[in-house]
């Protein structure tokens, strides 16, 4: 397959075709210093393999218990699943979510155990760890991760995986808007970067297929 070399925001929009309107919103990828060869995700559905993969957002934030949650330290090591969002979402991201909480249960219950997946929210100001400990068992699976905290902290996370988040704002009807990357990024177990992207067309199957070798930390 042809690979491409590309700063890592060409990568999230062209290698991908990565939907960067998420949510009721005009968005933009943001632009992180590194550059990556990218390869794959010419098929919908299929990852788009970063190389050399992302870093690790250095984020601490708080969980849905109200404790501490430092990304890098609780994750480490563990093949983890990691995605911008928030719970007023009207489509995306509740799709996102089902379609890894259906595919986490094709698993065998010791991979299951194994996956971590994390959702961080761009609208921390309503989505308390209460609102989040709520949405997030409904939407996806109780075993998912919600984290909030401070929003430029938050912000500043997704920019270094290329991920755009803007401030939520208020529309003429009333309705407050989160426009967010809709990317999900898988974290190897191996090496703790992010080695593997997907994008809003994924659906439940096609990470059901790839789940079993992102826990070995492998390329689907």
């Amino acid at each position: 397959m042809r690979k491409k070399t590309l700063t890592a925001t060409a990568a999230l929009m062209a290698a991908a075709a990565l939907t960067l309107t998420a949510c009721g919103g005009d968005n933009s990828a943001a632009k992180p210093k590194s550059v990556a060869d990218v390869s794959g995700g010419s098929t919908p559905g299929s990852a788009t393999v970063l190389n050399p993969p992302f870093t690790k957002p250095n984020l601490v934030l708080t969980d849905t218990h109200g404790k501490k949650f430092n990304l890098r330290e609780e994750t480490r090591n563990k093949p983890t699943l990691l995605y911008f969002g928030y719970t007023h979402c009207p489509d995306i991201c509740p799709l996102t979510m089902s379609n890894l909480a259906i595919a986490r249960k094709s698993l065998p219950k010791a991979e299951q155990d194994k996956l971590q997946v994390v959702f961080v929210t761009t609208d921390p100001e309503r989505d308390t760890p209460a609102e989040l400990g709520k949405w997030l068992p409904a939407a996806g699976d109780p075993s998912f991760i919600g984290l909030t905290g401070n929003f430029k902290t938050i912000q500043a996370g997704a920019k270094t995986l290329g991920i755009g988040i803007d401030p939520p704002k208020k529309e003429k009807d009333g309705t407050i808007v989160s426009t967010h990357g809709a990317e999900v990024i898988a974290f190897s177990p191996k090496t703790n970067g992010g080695y593997l992207l997907y994008g809003d067309d994924t659906t439940s199957d096609d990470y059901a297929k790839a789940l079993p070798k992102i826990i070995k930390g492998e390329k689907p």
